[in-house]
């Protein structure tokens, strides 16, 4: 996780060091910068109209060219970064949708419960031509649009008893915008009765309607008083400007960030005396004044800060968000660090893809998982002051002029989404090509399986971890079988584990019965280091088996692999391992027919204590992974099926993989059934 995130934030210099590098180029090749004003007497006709219509000024009344340029000055600065992106969008023939409503609840879940957006639909009645045609209904939809206005369409004929009952009996345009400015507030809805119907003058009626939302000072009195008050908005936003009604991007995002972002427009039409407005600060017209407790921002001075929506609405997100943007905002980045995995994965095509769509899964399921505790934690009432700790932190960071590059670099790649994917495309072919570099000179073997090797691995781990127990899950010895209990085979099948764990843990080892090798008559102080009760040996079918076949396969199995049980080599705990050189108890080598260890007599000198064995291992006096003897004080370990081996020797050959006995095969992770020692006859002395 930690790789995928450096990687994303390597990405993300990256991009800003390509964003600065495209300004470079900008200003090599035409001589100035986004941030640089635009003189408006320099550009033609088409071009100042288009910035009106992005701004949301009505311009149908001037026919020349000066007075639509004093409207662009009045409105505020223009800059060479809101005029291309004006122009680009005006060339851009995008086709907006708009809504056909179906009936009452369609129309009364998108419309009458949006309580944060504007919305315009023109009502078809029945039998009825639509009030505006559909050339211009296109015009207006496009037009609106601009300013985050949702459009749609409702045909009487899908829904009459609705119409009749709202009065709709005839072809008319209906808007709704939020009553009140608390968050989440009623909505009411406004019927054109204008005679005109144009595009232009429609599109008056709406801002006129949205303009009035917003609070209006006409004097200096009005804004001393409302510029000292102390209410419930936290921040505050003055445009100052010598205009009839303010832009519709204003008007628009004052809908927007409603109980979140006052929005007031001071009108110095008429004023006489501005005194009062050098007094807080306020020396030139047009201004966008944004006020916090921690002091005064005017909007407009840093990179990428435009008088349009799209650019104002991006700063004021980043000041005062909601959590749902912060969501947006941890879902974006979780995806895109997660996406890394399509590169950091190396191997065969079909691996990648598996392992991103877990990785997928598993991020965004966590990433979920977290956010509800988050927002029952921030539900909490006197969790208030944390709160405005917080948006205070955002309000501090967000006015930096870092900041300000990183929102200007949001909006260029935003509105460039082929540029950002192929960059992220490039990145990861970056890093897929350096992590296949290392791996390589770590002599990986996974760089260079295909699909069909893959695939095959996949389908063996997948059989064999259905099959085997999880031994991970359970203490050795185990209360219950597999083959005792197939309720576990069923549960299996009903939920299968599809995450990559190891085939089978090696955690089972440590609950393997340990003790040291003592011969009677040598009195030890050490006594058997686990218990190991009612543990299991051979079943009948073993018993017959061949000692020397089984040793000979493991001969075959492991070579070399396995030194003798040395002098300085340590077992669990620390203790010192066995000197199998030294101090051996002669016994003859046990057959491997179970029945006949009371057939190994001593050799000469002591008799190997079995009393000091666990209960169920067979006796046994050499270990046949080394081939030696066990020597006197010897740490020996058992394996369920009851074979008996050095611990040095038993340990490293469980460890290569090889989870079964070497001498029956029987796997070393699952029980046996008890194997019980035949009762001696009671003619012959017991063993």
């Amino acid at each position: 996780m930690w790789v995928k995130l450096c990687c994303l934030l390597l990405y993300f210099l990256a991009l800003f060091v390509l964003a600065r590098v495209f300004e470079a180029v900008a200003w090599y090749e035409s001589g100035f910068l986004a941030t640089q004003l635009v003189d408006p007497v320099a550009l033609s006709f088409r071009k100042l109209r288009t910035i009106l219509e992005c701004r949301g000024l009505g311009h149908s009344g001037l026919p020349e060219k000066k007075d639509v340029r004093e409207l662009v000055e009045k409105s505020g600065d223009l800059m060479e970064g809101e005029l291309y992106s004006a122009l680009k969008e005006e060339e851009a023939s995008e086709s907006v949708s708009s809504t056909n409503f179906s009936g009452e609840m369609h129309f009364y879940e998108l419309v009458e419960d949006t309580k944060d957006g504007i919305w315009l639909v023109q009502v078809i009645a029945n039998d009825r031509s639509p009030l505006v045609g559909k050339v211009h209904w296109e015009k207006m939809v496009k037009k609106v649009s601009r300013f985050g206005i949702r459009t749609g369409t409702f045909n009487c004929s899908s829904d009459p008893r609705y119409c009749k009952r709202r009065g709709w009996l005839k072809s008319t345009l209906i808007m709704s915008v939020p009553q009140t400015s608390t968050s989440k507030g009623k909505v009411m809805l406004k019927e054109y009765s204008g005679r005109k119907i144009e595009v232009e003058h429609i599109f008056k009626w709406i801002t006129a309607h949205a303009a009035s939302r917003i609070k209006t000072i006409y004097n200096s009195e009005h804004l001393k008083e409302e510029w000292n008050k102390s209410d419930q908005y936290r921040v505050k936003i003055y445009l100052f400007a010598n205009l009839d009604q303010p832009p519709a991007f204003f008007s628009a995002l004052s809908v927007k960030f409603t109980g979140r972002v006052e929005f007031i427009f001071v009108n110095v039409e008429n004023w006489d005396n501005k005194s009062y407005m050098a007094e807080i600060g306020i020396y030139k017209t047009p201004s966008y004044i944004l006020r916090t407790p921690e002091g005064i921002y005017r909007y407009g001075n840093n990179t990428g800060e435009f008088i349009s929506l799209r650019a104002m609405d991006s700063f004021l997100r980043s000041l005062q968000p909601e959590v749902n943007d912060l969501f947006v905002l941890s879902l974006v980045l979780v995806n895109l660090m997660a996406w890394m995995d399509l590169f950091i994965t190396q191997g065969a095509t079909i691996k990648r893809f598996v392992v991103l769509i877990s990785t997928l899964g598993t991020y965004n399921s966590l990433l979920i998982i977290s956010w509800l505790p988050v927002l029952g934690f921030l539900q909490l009432p006197y969790l208030d002051s944390f709160y405005e700790y917080s948006l205070k932190l955002f309000r501090y960071s967000n006015t930096t002029t870092l900041a300000s590059w990183v929102r200007a670099d949001w909006m260029f790649y935003s509105s460039h989404p082929a540029l950002f994917l192929s960059t992220y495309l490039g990145h990861g072919l970056l890093i897929d090509y350096f992590e296949k570099k290392r791996r390589r000179n770590n002599n990986t073997d996974e760089v260079n399986a295909n699909n069909l090797e893959w695939l095959s691995s996949l389908w063996d781990w997948y059989t064999s971890y259905l099959f085997h127990p999880i031994a991970s899950f359970q203490h050795f010895p185990f209360d219950s079988d597999w083959d005792e209990d197939p309720d576990l085979f069923l549960e299996r099948l009903a939920f299968p584990d599809l995450w990559l764990h190891p085939l089978i843990p090696t955690d089972y080892i440590k609950n393997l019965p340990m003790w040291r090798f003592q011969c009677l008559g040598a009195h030890s102080d050490e006594e058997t280091l686990e218990p190991f009760p009612d543990s299991e040996s051979d079943s009948d079918s073993e018993n017959r088996e061949v000692f020397s076949s089984e040793r000979e396969a493991s001969e075959d199995d492991e070579p070399s692999a396995f030194g003798r049980c040395s002098e300085g080599a340590r077992g669990r705990g620390g203790a010192p391992s066995c000197s199998c050189a030294s101090q051996c108890c002669h016994h003859e080598p046990c057959p491997r027919r179970a029945g006949s260890y009371g057939s190994c007599s001593a050799a000469g000198d002591a008799e190997p204590d079995w009393s000091a064995w666990p209960s169920g291992m067979l006796h046994c006096t050499e270990c046949v992974v080394c081939l030696e003897n066990f020597a006197k004080g010897c740490l020996l370990m058992g394996l369920p099926c009851g074979h008996v081996f050095h611990q040095n020797c038993i340990v490293m050959w469980l460890a290569g993989g090889r989870h079964c006995c070497p001498v029956c095969r029987w796997a070393s992770y699952k029980k046996k059934q008890p194997y019980v020692h035949p009762q001696p006859l009671s003619s012959e002395p017991p063993s």
